[in-house]
C-alpha cells in the first residue's frame, strides 16, 4: 500500500515536471528560435509523456508499460546526456539533467507495479 502511494506521488511529480515543459516549448515556437526547434520537438514528447503519466495515477498497474517506458527512456536520455557532458567541456551543465533523469528512471523502476499474474483457465 505504501509502495503504491509512493508510486502515485512519483507519477504526479514526474508528470507535472514533464508537462511543465510546455512553457519552454511554447517560448521557442513563439520566438521562432529555429536553432532550438529540435529541443522543442523533444519537449513535445516529454509533455505528452507527462500528461499520460498523470492519467496513469488512477490505476498504475494498468499502465505498467507506460511507466516502464517513462523509466527506461529517462535512463537512456540521461546516459546520452552524460556522454555529451563528458565529451564537451562546455556541456558540463548537462550533468544536472543527467542526475535528474537518473533519479526519475531509478524511482519509477523501483516503484513500478508488480506484474499481475493472470490465472490460466
Amino acid at each position: 500500500m505504501i509502495r503504491e502511494r509512493a508510486l502515485k506521488v512519483a507519477l504526479v511529480v514526474v508528470g507535472l515536471l514533464f508537462t511543465a515543459g510546455i512553457y519552454p516549448v511554447t517560448m521557442i515556437l513563439l520566438k521562432r528560435d529555429e536553432s532550438s526547434y529540435a529541443d522543442a520537438m523533444m519537449g513535445t514528447l516529454y509533455i505528452t509523456l507527462g500528461v499520460l503519466l498523470l492519467l496513469a495515477v488512477r490505476n498504475p498497474s494498468a499502465h505498467r508499460s507506460l511507466i516502464a517506458f517513462a523509466a527506461w527512456s529517462s535512463v537512456a536520455h540521461g546516459a546520452v546526456m552524460a556522454i555529451m557532458a563528458f565529451r564537451g567541456a562546455s556541456e558540463h551543465d548537462l550533468l544536472w539533467g543527467v542526475a535528474a533523469f537518473a533519479v526519475i528512471g531509478a524511482t519509477l523502476i523501483a516503484l513500478a507495479p508488480a506484474k499481475v499474474k493472470v490465472p490460466v483457465s
